[in-house]
């Protein structure tokens, strides 16, 4: 699977965030329902327009934006 098949950004689309190709889905909303516990398959049935494809694009897009960054966590006490 090729990212850029299923993911876009476009000035003209939600301010240039990343979205669901032919949609206004954000790739954000994807993942902040995943951490919020959802399953794929709550998405799905949520945005019945999407495909399984396109939530496994909006990972691997997730994926690639953290692969070179570091993050600095400061450590607790």
């Amino acid at each position: 699977m090729k990212i850029n098949d299923r993911i876009e950004v476009n000035p003209d689309i939600c301010h240039g965030k990343p979205v669901i190709r032919g949609t206004r889905i954000m790739v954000r909303n994807i993942l902040g329902s995943l951490a919020g516990g959802d399953t794929i398959s709550d998405i799905l049935e949520n945005y019945p327009e999407l495909s399984y494809a396109d939530i496994e694009a909006a990972i691997a897009y997730a994926i690639e934006l953290v692969y070179d960054t570091q993050v600095h966590i400061k450590e607790s006490a």
